[in-house]
């Protein structure tokens, strides 16, 4: 059985959590492998920032176990197991909960976003193991989808995009109607919002969590870039139109938050896909990449937009730069786990 079936569906992200799930940095498998030690000092800020709000369960290859536990806050729990790359949001599983609370999740096939880098045969197992280990059940899709190339609103509504799911490197043999009726079935999804594409440079093939994401039902906060001369001008504003002529799955018109992107910056000749979109929800706050330098300004105002959209929640500023030199950012090295009901 699927999960729409058993009235499973997955939650908003900023719904409760029971953990944060985070997997510690393979040296083999970085793009700059050099900058190995300046990594795990970002994902341990990232870890350490997150712990002071919930539990994070941080997974290690054996071989790292002493290096994570020197850099991580006791209040980050470790738990060792084989992996080929760092990336919870994208190998890992999408959580679900049911109308009576349980939780279960989705082990999406991975293949390394389009066979980009290998091998990635241990992240194609992560899922399953994981939550075997937390007791929760596991539903295997028959179909290649990454954590980061979809948002939801919690109320049936999903954002995507159609470069990154409609990619041929991912799932040649589908169309775009098949890919919206097996999120219907895995994610219990009412309606599909596709925005065309996602940054400029951004190696995932454009992943929604840089671009665009649910702020609450009904809202969806984007990230604008004003300079006609940037290839992000016309692929932002593009996906402002969608946004705009778009209902979400209860018939509402959708209010748009902007966000100013920040100023480019490139690293070894390739420009770095630097996203405030990027942030993480965590009980009570957000956790916001930013980056520095000529990009501070900015980083200020968008800390200024979380600030006003949730009054309620602690806005973190952590600076993320290591990260982004690998290809990612805060939201896709984390994974929630939403709190079960009756917690």
């Amino acid at each position: 059985m699927v999960p729409k079936e058993l009235n499973y569906k997955m939650p908003a992200e900023w719904e409760k959590h029971e953990y944060t799930i985070m997997e510690w940095p393979v040296q083999d498998a970085m793009v700059w492998p050099d900058n190995y030690k300046e990594v795990c000092e970002g994902y341990a800020r990232v870890a350490n920032a997150i712990s002071a709000f919930e539990p994070v369960l941080m997974l290690v290859n054996p071989a790292s176990y002493d290096e994570a536990r020197s850099l991580c806050t006791y209040r980050v729990e470790l738990l060792e197991m084989d992996f080929n790359d760092s990336w919870s949001r994208d190998n890992g599983p999408t959580y679900l909960l049911n109308d009576k609370g349980e939780r279960a999740g989705v082990n999406w096939k991975f293949n390394a976003w389009g066979e980009k880098y290998g091998p990635w045969d241990l992240d194609d197992t992560i899922a399953p193991r994981l939550l075997k280990q937390m007791g929760d059940p596991c539903f295997d899709a028959s179909f290649i989808l990454e954590g980061g190339s979809i948002h939801t609103d919690g109320e049936g509504t999903l954002l995507t995009t159609e470069e990154c799911l409609l990619n041929p490197n991912r799932n040649p043999d589908l169309s775009k109607e098949d890919i919206e009726e097996l999120l219907r079935q895995y994610l219990n999804i009412e309606k599909v919002i596709w925005l065309k594409r996602g940054l400029d440079g951004d190696e995932t093939d454009g992943h929604i969590d840089n671009i665009a994401c649910f702020a609450r039902p009904g809202a969806i906060i984007m990230q604008t870039c004003d300079d006609p001369e940037d290839p992000n001008y016309e692929i932002t504003w593009e996906n402002l139109e969608t946004l705009n002529n778009a209902t979400d799955a209860k018939g509402r018109k959708l209010e748009i938050i902007t966000m100013e992107q920040p100023p480019r910056m490139e690293y070894r000749d390739s420009r770095l896909t630097l996203s405030y979109l990027n942030f993480y929800f965590v009980n009570d706050g957000i956790v916001l990449p930013v980056f520095g330098g000529e990009c501070e300004e900015a980083d200020l105002k968008a800390k200024e937009v979380l600030m006003a959209t949730y009054p309620d929640r602690e806005v973190v500023m952590v600076p993320s730069l290591s990260i982004v030199k690998e290809g990612g950012n805060i939201h896709c090295i984390t994974q929630q786990m939403p709190a079960k009901k009756n917690q």
